[in-house]
């Protein structure tokens, strides 16, 4: 614990009046929700440190309550770090039981919420988020065919404003005369030098740029296995900003859908005191703040099933990660597999034993004899997809092609006949018939073809229906 530092910085008790609970302001997600830490001396490592000097204070607070999604939700007070527990207790008791006493004290320490002034929907918008989004020129962004709505259509604009890359990439597109780009990429909003608000683009490159300096930090052998294999450097390392000429100890990680490699302020991770139900001991926290993972077993999923996993910062999504090993990656693609039921027949077919265990096992089988909405046989490859939950039927072998076969009912044999007979569909010379095609017929016999053009000469004699005249 860092001694002076805590002489130099309070920190801000929340009482949140819906849920009659305390806790240690630890930040704001991006979502713009209060975090929280209980108020013990063992967390004062997460806890978010404010400056006493008072203008600097107003101002923080000021910013801080702007970004919440419902600051007057929450009552704040702000004390000393090391007086933060015996304050919580003290706001405990007064809640239970409240006195003058009680009150005067909690006084001193409150700090107002001031509701905002009246003011236009504009000016309002502008105090919400990191980004004021009045500065953004949305003229200037259509020459890269990007608009407003785009970004709200893909729910990409809101984590923007909040400072964030928007979470798909995007189709950029700019004429510039003679060149012409064209590219798809991430983008993030960010303020320059002057406040206004520009777009940066973030590319999609064919691997991360691992051999050359990343604002001063060369790259070890170990590191570019570590950020290829996971994502994650694992580890804190000096980051130089050329602007101010400090170094800044930092994770670094690879932003997974272009490729890019990001950084992070290691001071700025805010770690919970448990994970899916695992709570995190001493050691492990110190761990992740080095940027090493740690293993976690028996983590519980949002379905409720038990898993185990790798948990590391990763920068570029600004928070942990899971990171499962090739054991826990099988385990965990059959937990969201949707559960397909084997069955012991097939379109008319009885499944032997084997085919059954062939199936639930993932091999495929070649099921003959099988009959189509009208009767017909037809013969095909048949294999479990987990991922939509159901039997797939293949022209050839999937697994023994050389390339992926493209998925069908029947065989090649018998593929014009299903498509009649289940499918309804039509070629022109099955177009006119209604009677089923048999088994590996690919047009009417002469007895149909005749029958056809019987209809046909019929069809044609007879009289056409009077409309009537339009008046």
């Amino acid at each position: 614990m860092d001694v002076n530092s805590n002489q130099q910085s309070d920190v801000l008790l929340a009482f949140d009046k819906e849920k009659k609970t305390i806790g240690v302001v630890k930040g704001i997600d991006e979502k713009g929700e209060l975090q929280t830490v209980p108020p013990k001396q063992e967390y004062n490592n997460d806890f978010l440190k404010v400056d006493k000097n008072a203008n600097l204070f107003e101002n923080f607070f000021k910013n801080f309550t702007s970004q919440l999604k419902d600051p007057t939700r929450f009552n704040f007070f702000k004390v000393e770090t090391g007086q933060a527990e015996q304050t919580a207790k003290v706001m405990e008791e007064n809640v239970k039981n409240p006195t003058p006493a009680g009150d005067e004290i909690l006084g001193k320490l409150y700090v107002e919420v001031k509701e905002p002034e009246k003011q236009s929907q504009q000016q309002s918008e502008s105090t919400k988020y990191f980004i004021d989004p009045n500065k953004i020129n949305w003229d200037e962004l259509k020459n890269l065919s990007i608009t407003k709505e785009d970004l709200e259509k893909s729910k990409a604009l809101e984590p923007m404003l909040r400072g964030y890359k928007s979470p798909s990439t995007f189709p950029i597109e700019a004429n510039l005369g003679t060149v012409v780009m064209k590219t798809d990429a991430r983008l993030s909003f960010r303020p320059d030098k002057d406040g206004n608000v520009v777009l940066a683009i973030h590319g999609i490159r064919k691997q991360p740029e691992l051999n050359r300096p990343y604002f001063g930090h060369q790259f070890s052998d170990e590191d570019k296995k570590n950020l290829k294999e996971t994502g994650n450097m694992g580890r804190v390392v000096d980051v130089k900003n050329y602007i101010t000429g400090e170094n800044v100890p930092s994770f670094i990680s690879v932003d997974r859908q272009t490729n890019e490699l990001v950084s992070m302020k290691a001071s700025s991770i805010k770690l919970p005191d448990e994970i899916k139900g695992v709570k995190l001991d001493d050691k492990q926290k110190a761990e992740l703040r080095e940027g090493k993972a740690v293993y976690l077993e028996n983590m519980i999923s949002a379905k409720e099933q038990p898993f185990s996993a790798m948990v590391q910062v990763n920068a570029e999504k600004r928070s942990l990660e899971f990171i499962f090993l090739k054991e826990e990656r099988q385990i965990q693609r059959q937990s969201q597999e949707q559960t397909v039921r084997i069955p012991k027949s097939l379109a008319g077919v009885e499944l032997s034993e084997k085919q059954q265990t062939d199936l639930k096992a993932d091999k495929t089988i070649y099921v003959k004899g099988m009959k189509d909405g009208k009767g017909e046989e037809y013969n095909a490859y048949v294999k479990v997809n987990h991922e939509k939950g159901k039997l797939d039927f293949y022209q050839f072998n999937p697994d023994k092609a050389k390339e992926k076969a493209k998925e069908v009912t029947p065989a090649e044999e018998h593929k014009t006949q299903v498509a009649v007979n289940s499918d309804g569909k039509t070629s022109e010379a099955t177009k006119q018939t209604n009677e089923p095609l048999k088994s590996e017929q690919v047009k009417p016999t002469e007895n149909q073809q005749k029958k056809q053009e019987e209809k046909k000469e019929q069809k044609q004699e007879e009289p056409k229906k009077s409309r009537g005249r339009k008046m």
